[in-house]
């Protein structure tokens, strides 16, 4: 489990494509203050094994899903990462709650600089949609960011967030621009409402009756 507060930014040193997988190595040094092999560490909102360690950073393999499901295929040599180290019990939350499943990918349609803040459109999934909401949380690679809007218009849904200057410098996310694909992953809450509501049952769980269950 991750805040979407992103730690620090690598650097990808390779990314090898064996048949239907990958392997990736990024160079680093925050994340790997305390990381063993087989821990975790959200690449882009992605959640990674720690494979191997390299003499830059680590090592962590990417199967057929992650390729097809994220954006993480597209990396290049040099490019630069989002990362951040499972949170810790007992941690400030500063985020939200993020699993680094990454749910869609989505493009950026729009970039807006102003002073203090950098509004950036991006396009959303159409299944994804009915998860976002106006002031709701939304992952985009890998960092936690509020929903300004949510427009459904004619050429797709799409939602709208604001970049602080602090964000701007501490993640990728400064260097984003209209075309460039994101990871996104929505707010988990969210799917476990809707799954809960879909099914349309009370719950399994005893209670004591209140008191307007009560005979009168």
């Amino acid at each position: 489990m991750f805040t979407g507060i992103i730690e620090e930014v690598g650097r990808v040193m390779a990314l090898e494509r064996q048949g239907d997988w990958a392997r990736l190595e990024l160079a680093c040094t925050t994340v790997l203050e305390d990381a063993s092999l087989g821990d975790s560490i959200a690449v882009d909102g992605c959640c990674l094994t720690v494979s191997d360690f390299t003499d830059d950073g680590f090592a962590a393999d990417l199967m057929a899903e992650t390729l097809h499901a994220t954006a993480l295929g597209d990396l290049e040599v040099n490019g630069v990462v989002n990362l951040e180290r499972a949170m810790q019990a007992g941690e400030r939350l500063g985020g939200h709650l993020v699993q680094g499943h990454v749910d869609g990918v989505g493009t950026v349609l729009e970039r807006v600089d102003q002073p203090g803040t950098t509004h950036v459109r991006i396009s959303v999934p159409p299944w994804l949609a009915r998860y976002l909401v106006a002031k709701g949380s939304i992952t985009v690679q890998g960092a936690s960011l509020t929903v300004i809007d949510v427009d459904g218009g004619p050429a797709g849904p799409s939602f709208r967030v604001g970049l602080i200057p602090h964000t701007l410098e501490a993640t990728t996310l400064g260097d984003l621009a209209p075309g460039d694909r994101v990871n996104l992953e929505v707010d988990v809450i969210a799917k476990y409402v809707e799954r809960l509501l879909a099914a349309g049952t009370d719950t399994p769980y005893p209670h004591e009756p209140s008191p307007k269950d009560q005979p009168a």
